[in-house]
């Protein structure tokens, strides 16, 4: 079986500014990065050029292309139709045309691919200084530093102009990836887990039947953080559909440049509707943003874990939680204090993850880290990030890339492999599925025993 990646990014060139990192995301979508991942092999995308970033210029587009290979261009028009290339050769500026046999037009219906092979070898490919990708004569995108198409079908591809953009040559985007190969996936899991509908009976009464340590409190309380869009809210919901037997959305999600979750919010979580309380609270926060003054504060976060912030508390990052705020708890219970915290991070951007907001996840940590709280990676879209796992959730841990993902966000929090737990959300399902619900309950479960070291410390 073929394991089909999706994307990743390089680091951002010194010629691109810390700013632009979060504009660094890949337009085609995973379903789309598949589709041609699927006629390349066991092989990744990674995003070398953005011309709404780096500029609709051949100079721009050299400077972070050339010598890359193999690639896929991609162009994107106003009509909405989704087009470009494959080369195996490199880009450079000789203005020669380049042997490739192995060349390729596509463009998208729907998320179907329509491939256009090369029909001229010897001219598969020129490298031409003041304009983009150019396809034998065929199709050039960034055309003489400008943002438009040259389209020419016939000359080395043949195509039809109407199903390939729908003559709209006007680009709205264009984008340049680096094919790269992937390791093989693992014949046996590198971590053992059981899926079968009985081992998830057993892990929710488990759950159920859980005591936090010492008995200081009924419930542990767990504060969920981590970037915008990165499933903080859906992860909520996941494990709620989970015991109320069907997929939920109690808590608000979406898709956005910034927080849907504005308010500090604890939920309960029961089983089955009317049910008992579970012995675990999961804490949403306002997602956290790169730049100073957006997204969640740093102090806020300081001021949730000491069970300062009262529930439905309205962040204001530019103005702080302080013991003038009205609601503010100034003397907090154990039962109101945080007992666990659990970064919430998008495996599809662990490798383009901002500079900045790196080092507002470090300086987080080392502060948490005096207050002696356990500390715990969720990995959230596994099954965006990797189409292996897609396929099936039960490839979670034989997945190379996935341990690569896990491993890089382990080394970038200063946080312990063994406290990276990967999952799905539910998202856009209707019914529930047991593999998927048994990732969603370890979580659960390495949670309430992070938080089981808490109060071991507390009883010591």
């Amino acid at each position: 079986m073929l394991y089909y990646g999706t994307y990743s990014s390089r680091p951002l060139t010194s010629g691109t500014s810390a700013e632009q990192s979060s504009s660094m995301n890949p337009r085609l979508s995973s379903s789309q990065q598949t589709s041609i991942c699927s006629h390349l092999g066991n092989v990744k995308l990674q995003l070398l050029y953005k011309a709404s970033i780096h500029g609709f210029t051949g100079a721009a587009f050299h400077q972070e292309c050339d010598n890359r290979y193999p690639t896929v261009s991609v162009g994107y028009n106003a009509s909405g139709f989704v087009f470009g290339g494959y080369t195996k050769q490199h880009f450079n500026q000789s203005g020669q045309y380049v042997y490739d046999d192995q060349a390729f037009l596509f463009s998208f219906s729907g998320e179907n691919l329509l491939k256009y092979p090369v029909t001229g070898p010897g001219n598969a490919v020129k490298m031409v200084g003041n304009s983009g990708p150019y396809f034998g004569e065929s199709l050039v995108l960034v055309s003489v530093n400008q943002s438009v198409v040259h389209s020419s079908p016939g000359n080395y591809y043949n195509f039809s102009a109407a199903d390939m953009h729908g003559n709209d040559l006007q680009l709205t985007e264009c984008e340049v990836y680096q094919v790269e190969a992937l390791p093989p996936k693992f014949e046996k899991p590198w971590r053992p887990m059981t899926w079968e509908s009985e081992k998830k009976t057993e892990m929710m009464n488990n759950i159920k039947s859980h005591t936090p340590t010492g008995c200081f409190v009924s419930q542990a309380r767990v504060l969920l953080i981590g970037p915008v869009g990165a499933g903080k809210s859906s992860f909520f919901n996941s494990i709620n559909s989970v015991f109320r037997g069907h997929v939920t959305n109690q808590a608000i999600t979406g898709c956005s440049t910034t927080s849907l979750t504005t308010q500090f919010r604890t939920y309960s979580v029961k089983s089955g509707r009317e049910g008992k309380p579970l012995p675990i609270i999961l804490c949403d926060t306002m997602g956290l943003e790169e730049n100073t003054g957006a997204g969640l504060d740093v102090d806020d976060i300081i001021s949730t874990l000491k069970g300062h912030i009262p529930d439905f508390y309205q962040f204001n990052p530019t103005a702080p939680l302080h013991s003038e705020t009205s609601g503010y708890v100034k003397s907090p219970e154990l039962r109101e204090k945080i007992h666990c915290v659990v970064y919430v991070i998008d495996a599809c951007k662990i490798s383009i993850m901002a500079t900045k907001l790196e080092e507002k996840l470090a300086a987080i940590r080392r502060k948490i880290n005096l207050m002696g709280i356990p500390q715990l990676v969720l990995m959230t879209k596994v099954d965006e990030a990797c189409p292996f796992v897609a396929q099936d959730i039960k490839n979670i841990y034989k997945s190379s890339y996935i341990k690569e993902m896990m491993q890089e966000v382990s080394a970038r929090l200063g946080i312990s492999l063994s406290c990276v737990v990967p999952v799905k959300n539910y998202g856009e399902e209707l019914e529930l599925d047991v593999n998927c619900d048994i990732l969603l309950l370890t979580a659960i479960t390495q949670m309430l025993r992070s938080a089981d070291s808490y109060f071991d410390e507390l009883s010591g």
